[in-house]
């Protein structure tokens, strides 16, 4: 995408940078504006967030790639998707299940037009524009329902997603109501940035990101063990990205990943 105004979805402020649109840039990816490369290289001043980004995507499809193989798991609903690059979830699953079915979900219009370019041939995978902060009204979409029966086990991905929701929207409950809507054998996968070991620089990051449409929230991994309750944690557990069952030959400064990540199984 460029900035000369050839392929722009309508209503899209330009001028604003999106934090979707952000990652994008961290990854390598050309769907994003000026005023989103501008603030995504102050935050690289500041964090080595291209790092980040990888690393985040890493541990998505390790995850991915675990719940299908060892779970069984056949349905994936990912939340704050973002815009679509290598690796995607319906890449991962769908490489080791063609049956997997794929709901993408994100509030940038940029992320859902390039996904549902992307899916046009993918009869098992959509894009639909939502907010994971109303999960009644995702939850009960046409496309969520086309693609995912929720009585059957299903992945919630809300993977460098809940850091953009404010302690005041409620984050846990917004978690639980997801998870009260799968049955057993469900399964959560979640990633979240943390001030942990870097707290100065976290909030660094974070005061630049509010000049986005999506602040963030940097939280203890005391706090992200906390949105797992009502879930058996796979091991190892919670922890920081690159000590999630790493690739063999994977390497990466874990606590620079500056983000902890867990995967767990709904059981009641």
């Amino acid at each position: 995408m460029s900035d000369d105004g050839t392929w722009i979805p309508a209503g899209v402020d330009t001028e604003q940078p999106s934090a979707a649109r952000m990652y994008d840039y961290f990854l390598g990816g050309g769907h994003n504006f000026a005023a989103d490369r501008q603030l995504a290289d102050k935050v690289l001043e500041v964090i080595p967030a291209k790092d980040i980004a990888r690393i985040n995507r890493s541990f998505l499809r390790r995850a991915v790639r675990s719940l299908v193989n060892e779970a069984g798991i056949r349905q994936f609903l990912d939340l704050g998707s973002g815009i679509p690059t290598v690796g995607n979830v319906h890449e991962v699953a769908q490489h080791e299940n063609p049956d997997c079915t794929v709901v993408y979900v994100d509030n940038d219009p940029v992320a859902v037009a390039h996904g549902e370019l992307m899916l046009q041939q993918n009869g098992n995978a959509a894009t639909i524009m939502a907010d994971l902060c109303q999960p009644r009204t995702m939850l009960g979409h046409d496309e969520t329902l086309r693609l995912i029966d929720f009585r059957e086990p299903t992945a919630v991905l809300m993977c460098a997603a809940l850091h953009f929701v404010r302690d005041e929207e409620g984050p846990a409950d917004i978690v639980a109501a997801y998870r009260d809507a799968l049955c057993p054998d469900s399964a959560l996968v979640m990633s979240h940035a943390t001030d942990d070991d870097y707290p100065e620089d976290l909030a660094r990051a974070a005061e630049l990101y509010k000049d986005t449409k999506d602040p963030v929230t940097a939280r203890a991994r005391e706090q992200i063990i906390e949105f797992f309750a009502g879930f058996d944690l796979m091991p190892p557990g919670v922890v920081l990205l690159p000590l999630w069952r790493p690739d063999f030959g994977e390497g990466a400064d874990p606590r620079r990943s500056l983000c902890y990540g867990g995967v767990g199984i709904k059981t009641i």
